[in-house]
């Protein structure tokens, strides 16, 4: 990252941080002002205004959402316009702002990293470690989800990574790597965290042991390594196997979910909001895919909780299980049902893939209207569950990776269509277009080789 940008970062840190006094009163002939305390080093992590945010690009581009031409033309950000069609060229000259916030937060960690190697490793600074490490998990993460190749096996040792930023020096330069380094990174970073984060949280936007399986489990699925996703997603459901009966909610509600934070949705387990673009705003003219809407049916109260009518036949998203505006991208109890289902299906094990199944679907259906349901061998369950994976998880940002994995399985892969202004847009499910470009001022500063499009 350039020099410039990671210094301005720092410094609004450091203001962000102002409770701490001493700063502030530093003598101005420094520099740069650093970060030294156990105090200080929190205060970084405490900003959910960096560390609490994924991508929101990818789920304007994952097929479940459509605009009205009034309504696209209205975007103020190129990069929304282009992501909607899968364009090549996505950012033009504007900023990635997607990119620029997940290395914030690489940046971010990186410093309080590097600033507790200088600490005594007392149980609060290792807990602080601890959350960097995820932090930092989770940015790369984040961004291998956009800037890299799906990952394969068989090609993840040649494909281009992203940049692996492992300290705060803001000259160093750290290349692309693999895409296999890029998950190894991850899975080195949480591993590390592992013994590191306490069981449980008071405030949901602090990782714990359970967040801490619950992303395990996500990023071995986006990996193809369904036992290893599995048994997480099981370590993540014995910490914590809550699941809410929707029949406790309301249907009129605008925002059915309590807040998340600090610590509401029982069901929530890490909290962080998708960074906000106007196709998400209550006002603009996109709506959910009619095709998708029809998949729930008439006893399925995910129908009127996760959605509204606004005019007749276009219906917007309000089932947000932040509680708030912000579409949540977090880790949750459900999501971890759903992954080890799957994975029990794929391991051939029918029945616990439709016991976890059932005992998720029961509390999304209307009392006294939910018929368990059944599937004649394994990959039919398989089947019901990727088809409940979709419907559970709309708008989470996880759509995104969920097509990149399956669309190198022929029985799942799916081609993505749209019509705009009289003309058809399509992303086949082998499009490199699933991976998007390095934002052009990226590219200015950094010798970075560029994805194909």
């Amino acid at each position: 990252m350039m020099k410039t940008r990671h210094t301005l970062y720092l410094l609004t840190a450091l203001l962000m941080a102002g409770c701490q006094k001493d700063f502030l009163d530093q003598k101005p002939d420094k520099a740069l002002l650093v970060p030294a305390t156990t105090a200080d080093l929190r205060a970084l992590l405490d900003n959910i205004n960096v560390f609490n945010q994924s991508p929101g690009l990818t789920t304007l581009a994952d097929g479940d959402l459509v605009a009205t031409a009034a309504g696209w033309n209205n975007y103020p950000n190129l990069q929304e316009r282009t992501s909607y069609t899968w364009s090549a060229d996505i950012f033009g000259t504007e900023s990635g702002f997607d990119w620029n916030r997940m290395y914030q937060q690489v940046f971010y960690a990186n410093i309080v990293l590097d600033g507790l190697s200088r600490l005594d490793a007392g149980p609060e600074n290792r807990e602080l470690r601890g959350r960097a490490l995820f932090y930092r998990a989770w940015a790369f993460y984040s961004l291998a989800q956009m800037f890299a190749r799906p990952y394969s096996a068989a090609t993840a040792n040649s494909d281009a990574g992203i940049p692996l930023k492992l300290t705060p020096v803001v000259t160093e330069q750290a290349g692309r790597g693999t895409v296999a380094e890029t998950y190894a990174q991850v899975l080195r970073d949480l591993s590390a965290a592992r013994g590191l984060l306490p069981l449980e949280v008071s405030y949901k936007s602090h990782p714990s042991r359970e967040a801490l399986y619950g992303m395990l489990s996500r990023v071995c699925l986006s990996m193809g390594d369904y036992p290893a996703a599995g048994k997480y997603a099981d370590s993540c459901i014995r910490l914590r196997p809550t699941l809410t009966d929707y029949n406790t909610l309301s249907t009129t509600a605008q925002r059915p979910f309590p807040a998340a934070l600090p610590n509401g949705n029982p069901e929530v387990i890490f909290y962080s909001g998708a960074l906000g673009y106007n196709y998400s705003s209550s006002s603009s003219p996109t709506y959910l895919a009619p095709e998708f809407y029809a998949l729930f049916g008439a006893a399925d109260l995910r129908k009127l909780i996760f959605f509204r009518q606004v005019t007749p036949g276009n219906y917007k998203f309000k089932g947000n299980y932040s509680g708030s505006f912000a579409y949540f991208s977090g880790i949750a109890a459900d999501e971890a049902y759903l992954t080890r289902a799957e994975c029990a299906a794929r391991a051939g094990d029918k029945a616990a893939a439709l016991a976890d199944l059932n005992a998720l679907l029961v509390k999304r259906y209307k009392t006294g209207q939910f018929t368990a349901v059944t599937a004649a061998d394994a990959e039919s369950a398989l089947r019901l569950v990727l088809l409940e994976r979709r419907k559970e998880l709309t708008m989470r940002g996880t759509r995104w990776t969920d097509l990149r994995r399956l669309n190198g399985d022929a029985r799942f892969a799916v081609t993505l269509t749209r019509t705009l202004n009289g003309e058809t847009y399509a992303l086949a499910p082998d499009s490199k277009r699933y991976t998007y470009p390095i934002p052009p001022d990226e590219l200015k500063l950094n010798s970075l080789p560029q994805n194909e499009r």
